[in-house]
């Protein structure tokens, strides 16, 4: 078996994740504890009993992916299920987390990557009045042509069909109309903050670039696949200039998972708090072996 970990992006979270972890777990418990410590806030609360308007907000939603990723980690190989892994890969600020599985960083650097990236992202929003769709359905070209008539952007490749467009929120909702006018089946304005991996997102990215250049990088244990290029990334500079480009660039999640495949990866284990990743794969190739451990995680308390 050669095991390809599968990291979630922003939209996965739900309130209670990491509650069953901790409970079963003083492995997990440590990372919540260590990691409210290195935030100056309790991610734990947060994350196990909400708000969820207070956990939706992306400056608090990407770091708290990030541990409940690392943390169902740590139980899986505690209960062990796996004691290494072969690739691994995660879905935009997964990536970090894939990173950081991978001993490009240690726990509390990683987490403050995140968090920064977060808060960053979030201040973007503030700044711009953006927007995403979701156009489902329908071929890459066709959708290029569209974003480059309204001046917005592609944001997701997530699965064969499945597009997420980004931009000016006014210009989003143009596109809307006119793919509708045009035949294109179906296409679903998303309720989200704002524009993101977006040229709206560039406040953020130069800001994180500034503030990766004092972090340090280590090379990858085991080959990580960027949302960038789809393509495996393992120079530390080539990691860092990756991470700043995902802030406004695509996210080639398809092609990332086909990669994987192609490169060796005959099993893909989600480790999020849902199983969006796992319903992408399958999406995307129905004979690949793809497992979620969102029940998993909630049948260890």
């Amino acid at each position: 078996m050669a095991l390809a970990l599968l990291f979630s992006g922003q939209g996965a979270q739900k309130v209670g994740m990491g509650k069953s972890l901790c409970e079963r777990s003083a492995t997990a418990r440590g990372l919540y504890e260590e990691a409210s410590r290195v935030l100056g806030w309790d991610l734990a609360r947060v994350s196990f009993e909400g708000p969820e308007d207070e956990l939706t907000q992306t400056k608090v939603c990407q770091p708290a992916l990030f541990v409940h990723g690392l943390a169902m980690l740590a139980v899986v190989r505690e209960h062990g299920k796996t004691t290494s892994a072969d690739f691994a890969l995660g879905l935009s600020l997964g990536e970090i987390t894939a990173l950081t599985a991978a001993d490009v960083f240690d726990f509390a650097t990683g987490l403050r990557v995140v968090a920064e990236r977060g808060r960053l992202m979030q201040l973007a929003c503030g700044q711009t009045t953006g927007g995403m769709a979701a156009i489902m359905g329908e071929e890459r070209a066709k959708v290029y042509e569209l974003c480059a008539e309204f001046g917005i952007e592609a944001a997701n490749f997530n699965a064969p069909g499945q597009i997420i467009v980004s931009g000016d929120r006014d210009k989003v909702a143009a596109a809307v109309a006119a793919a509708k006018e045009r035949g294109i089946r179906k296409i679903i304005p998303l309720n989200v903050a704002g524009a993101y991996h977006s040229r709206l997102m560039e406040p953020a990215r130069a800001a994180f670039a500034r503030f990766l250049d004092g972090v340090p990088f280590a090379a990858p244990k085991f080959p990580v696949f960027t949302n960038t290029t789809g393509r495996t990334v393992a120079e530390p500079a080539a990691i860092k200039a990756a991470l700043v480009a995902q802030v406004v660039s695509s996210v080639l999640w398809e092609d990332c998972m086909r990669n994987a495949a192609a490169a060796g990866a005959t099993e893909f284990w989600e480790l999020g708090p849902g199983g969006v990743l796992a319903g992408l794969a399958r999406r995307t190739d129905k004979t690949w072996s793809v497992k979620s451990f969102a029940e998993f995680a909630d049948a260890t308390a």
